[in-house]
């Protein structure tokens, strides 16, 4: 058994007890991923409903991106689809060369404490701050849709009717998103866009020079 594979077994001794300790408002998820799309090999608690064999976020995929360089990112708050503030921490796990491999998540359902503090921030006059959406699912699809979604909005136009032209700074910033990084996302992206994985693999590399 490899280091990778000896931390994740300990680690999954432990979540329970961590989630445990902080209530039904808490849940914690291991990432391993080297399984691609499904990185999800242990949960214990529920906020954001993902089981074993699920998806990671846009915020695993960030991470997946930084590669080797990845930081811990603590104390983050998001808002998933259904409107649930969410406070998070996202550890990354290391094997014995130095090289990032999974991750751990701590995720706590804050949606009551950040409720209270809007009503006192009306009280005060002061606006509450909007919060990113992250998409939190058992299906990668549902992931990557949500990551060019939102490109999507930005460029104001189908991604399916982009140029050539259009289309390479929209897959610059999917591979800096860390999208290509996942094990068959990218005929997936094709498929998106509305173009051959030909045409993909060639405009990404264009992208990469």
């Amino acid at each position: 058994m490899d280091s990778a594979d000896s931390i994740l077994d300990a680690l999954k001794d432990v979540i329970p007890g961590l989630a445990a300790t902080f209530g039904r408002s808490c849940e914690v998820v291991l990432h391993d991923y080297r399984g691609g799309d499904r990185s999800v090999v242990a949960v214990a608690g529920d906020v954001t409903g993902r089981h074993v064999g699920g998806a990671m976020s846009e915020i695993g995929l960030r991470m997946l991106a930084q590669g080797d360089d990845a930081e811990p990112e603590l104390n983050y708050l998001t808002r998933t689809e259904s409107g649930r503030t969410v406070k998070s921490s996202t550890m990354p796990l290391r094997d014995a060369h130095g090289t990032v491999f999974g991750a751990l998540c701590v995720n706590l359902d804050v949606t009551a404490l950040r409720q209270v503090g809007d009503m006192l921030g009306d009280l005060a006059g002061t606006a509450p701050a909007q919060l990113p959406t992250t998409t939190f699912t058992d299906d990668f699809d549902e992931v990557l849709d949500a990551v060019v979604r939102a490109e999507e909005l930005a460029l104001a136009k189908p991604v399916t009717s982009l140029t050539r032209q259009e289309r390479l700074p929209l897959l610059r910033t999917l591979d800096e998103r860390g999208v290509f990084t996942v094990r068959g996302a990218a005929p997936k992206v094709a498929a998106r866009l509305g173009i051959s994985r030909a045409s993909l693999y060639t405009d990404l590399a264009e992208c990469r020079k």
